[in-house]
């Protein structure tokens, strides 16, 4: 099968514009495809797709999708660059349509930017169907020309990442376990010479007086997990870091504060921040990046049963700061307070955690961006300009003292892990807690609840865990090495 795309006619006119390989295609066609598309009636419209059959004997079939305005680039209403995210959206259909068609093979039109249409393949005919005894066949997409066969490759791999972090956040808890999820990212990266795994086992934990942490996980069968991963990019190993942090509840049934059971199964990715940040890292090692990133995983699951936190609870945190558990179902937070801790360890360059920690984050912005609360505008404008190129958007929420008082006025202990207030502001009051836990000066917190999953808005995501905002941490793990070159 080929990919092909076809711009909107700037005139009334509406002479299809081809991209240059559509252009080479139709010429090799002595103009034939460019004939059949003026007969098949109006213009194709951004995302609409034409199929042809029996064209050429290469490319039994041939997709030709609408990929919009030709010069649209950056949209500042929208925050992203429109044209980059065209092109994944039409590619995504395209590829759909070919895999339909049961074909094994695709080859996509780089439309002139090669890396956002391999994101679009790789991303668009992403599905989880590894326990299905009916699978859908597997489609393998290629470049078609040789011109940008660099920026393709790279675009899969930017794919390939997040892809891995929606099959973490996909699969079921049964199957991603704290152990088996650690042992899956350490298997992902046991060929690079410059990455070092260390799985820590509950006595370890113990050792690093992680309190709040292991008050999560006392109350489930699986032992819980703190997974820390080494990649040593930079040309000197001894450079500071970048530190991801990523929550990973493996299993988030509310504990004693128990949730409704209503869409509880989707709680299997409550380890979204873990997944999509050891998913930048396996990224960065593939793409080699020179830089060095430390990645931290507080893996266990939040279960109810007699050794469970309850409500009312007071435990202690690494730092000695004492926690009153008024919520047990607010329990990310407890296990990234200890992994935050633990982060400063390290002299880090920035310290960037990502976590489903809010559903108070979803009602503020949906699935449209990540909420970022961060003490450093420097951070910020990395996440942000990165996020354009992606995408994948990020937003600035308040990191106000007015949300700090509503945690540490607390009745029992020096933070409660849920603002007096109750619901008012509950993403805010999430990331002032984090914030008693962390003194470092660049630090950026990252509520990804409300993009944990994709039911129809991002039109290259199949219906699912999202994996989001993966390719974003790549994007300024990638531009933070730049900046550390020049």
């Amino acid at each position: 099968g080929l990919v092909l795309g076809v711009y909107s006619s700037e005139k009334d006119d509406g002479a299809a514009q081809f991209t240059s390989a559509g252009d080479a295609f139709d010429r090799l066609l002595s103009g034939k495809l460019r004939e059949l598309l003026s007969l098949c009636g109006p213009p194709l419209k951004k995302g609409k797709t034409r199929i042809f059959h029996g064209l050429h004997q290469d490319f039994p079939s041939v997709v030709v999708v609408g990929l919009g305005k030709k010069n649209a680039g950056i949209n500042d209403q929208e925050n992203w660059n429109e044209g980059k995210e065209n092109i994944r959206a039409a590619v995504a259909v395209g590829c759909r349509q070919i895999q339909d068609l049961e074909i094994p093979c695709v080859e996509v039109d780089p439309c002139g930017d090669a890396q956002s249409a391999a994101e679009g393949a790789v991303l668009g005919l992403h599905e989880y169907n590894e326990l299905k005894q009916k699978k859908k066949p597997i489609v393998t997409p290629q470049l078609h020309g040789s011109a940008e066969s660099e920026a393709w490759q790279k675009g899969v791999t930017y794919a390939e990442g997040q892809n891995l972090a929606r099959y973490l956040m996909e699969a079921p808890a049964n199957y991603i376990t704290p152990i088996k999820f650690a042992e899956h990212i350490e298997q992902k990266l046991r060929s690079f010479s410059n990455v070092k795994v260390h799985i820590r086992p509950e006595s370890w934990i113990t050792t690093e007086q992680m309190g709040a942490f292991l008050s999560v996980a006392k109350g489930s069968a699986e032992p819980p997990i703190f997974l820390e991963i080494h990649y040593l990019g930079a040309a000197n190993t001894n450079d500071s870091p970048l530190v991801f942090v990523g929550k990973g509840v493996t299993f988030d049934s509310g504990g004693i504060s128990l949730k409704p059971s209503s869409g509880m199964d989707a709680m299997r990715a409550d380890m979204g921040g873990a997944a999509t940040v050891c998913s930048a890292i396996v990224t960065a090692a593939a793409l080699n990046l020179p830089l060095n990133i430390i990645g931290l995983a507080p893996l266990c699951e939040n279960m109810p049963s007699g050794k469970a936190n309850k409500p009312g609870d007071v435990v202690r945190a690494k730092n000695g700061k004492t926690i009153q558990v008024d919520n047990t179902d607010a329990e990310g937070r407890l296990l990234l307070a200890d992994a935050l801790c633990y982060a400063h360890n390290f002299n880090a360059r920035a310290i960037v955690n990502a976590a489903t920690l809010t559903g108070a984050m979803d009602v503020a912005l949906g699935s449209a961006a990540t909420g970022v609360f961060t003490n450093s505008s420097w951070l910020w404008t990395h996440l942000y300009e990165a996020s354009i190129l992606t995408g994948d958007r990020v937003w600035r929420m308040p990191l106000f003292e007015h949300y700090t008082k509503q945690v540490t006025d607390c009745p029992l202990a020096d933070v409660s892990n849920i603002g007096k207030y109750s619901r008012a502001g509950g993403a805010c009051t999430a990331a002032a807690f984090l914030k008693e836990f962390v003194t470092a000066s660049h630090w950026a917190h990252l509520d990804i609840a409300g993009v944990m999953s994709n039911k129809d808005e991002v039109p290259y995501l199949r219906k699912g865990m999202a994996g989001r905002p993966t390719r974003t941490l790549v994007e300024f793990a990638a531009r933070l090495s730049q900046d550390s070159h020049n």
